[in-house]
């Protein structure tokens, strides 16, 4: 069997068939970045282009190919991407990176040490990892690529920067809805106020002749205040299942939080339920 039809009966096998992301990346490139190493081994200076080929995979990978065994040492093939057959064996296990999008589940990569497939870095990035300004650093790169070559045009960017860009839509949406959300509490408060003060203000009376029959002024405000946790309540039941109803749109919005996130709730709640009451003393005296 020649070399073809192997890895053609190899890829019809569901098995032994896959698909995942490809990267040819340095030794200190997880570091930099700060992705952690699960398992194994990270690629070092034994990693030569006469070495044996060894890779890196993600842990997406792991859950998708081998959930329940050990990955380390197994051997894989990328399916001649790069043009090199050779197989690869696992050494080691990092963490999942969302590289398209925070809003798409990290993809399953095998990462290639870029000393042993030097082919697959055609087009590349650099990444350097500073504790000072970053601006600083852009700037002394910019420069030492336009000393190697002049007619090579650097884009350059920091991480915050790149960080902020993929979340702006969200980010817009959000304080979007944050600002009706705002609005509508506002109204829901002041809503609150003129009913009660309505009610107060009919009842001005009945208050008066309850005093005059010696109900104290805690006896009269308890009764409002009665009324008014009674109208909240109503308020925050509807508003809670509202809410709930629309869970699965708020859900596609938000990141690493639940549309069902009991302390947001709580405190939604707690706000409108603190609405001010209109003071009635004065009509009791």
């Amino acid at each position: 069997m020649n070399l073809s039809d192997f890895f053609g009966q190899l890829f019809r096998d569901p098995k032994q068939a896959g698909s995942a992301d490809y990267a040819s990346v340095s030794e200190g490139y997880f570091r930099s970045l700060g992705i952690p190493l699960l398992r194994g081994r990270l690629f070092d200076d034994r990693d030569t282009i006469d070495a044996p080929h060894v890779a890196l995979i993600s842990e997406s990978l792991v859950r998708e190919k081998w959930p329940s065994e050990d990955p380390i040492g197994r051997t894989i093939e990328f399916g001649n991407m790069d043009g090199d057959p050779r197989l690869l064996t696992i050494v080691g296990v990092v963490g999942d990176v969302r590289e398209r999008s925070l809003e798409k589940p990290a993809r399953p990569t095998i990462y290639v040490n870029y000393r042993q497939r030097p082919q697959a870095t055609y087009r590349f990035s650099a990444v350097v990892r500073t504790a000072g300004d970053p601006g600083l650093m852009i700037a002394s790169a910019r420069k030492i690529v336009r000393d190697l070559d002049p007619d090579v045009p650097p884009s350059t960017s920091s991480f915050s920067t790149i960080f902020a860009a993929s979340t702006s839509a969200r980010r817009f949406n959000l304080v979007l809805i944050g600002i009706f959300a705002g609005t509508a509490l506002l109204l829901a408060i002041a809503g609150i106020y003129g009913v009660l003060a309505y009610s107060v203000a009919r009842r001005t009376r009945e208050m008066g002749i309850r005093a005059a029959l010696g109900a104290s002024a805690r006896n009269v405000l308890t009764l409002v205040l009665r009324q008014a946790m009674l109208t909240a309540a109503v308020g925050v039941v509807l508003g809670l299942v509202g809410s709930f109803i629309l869970m699965r749109f708020l859900q596609s919005m938000l990141f690493e939080v639940g549309a069902a996130d009991p302390l947001t709730f709580v405190a939604v709640a707690a706000r409108i339920s603190h609405s001010p009451v209109p003071t009635f003393l004065s009509t009791v005296n």
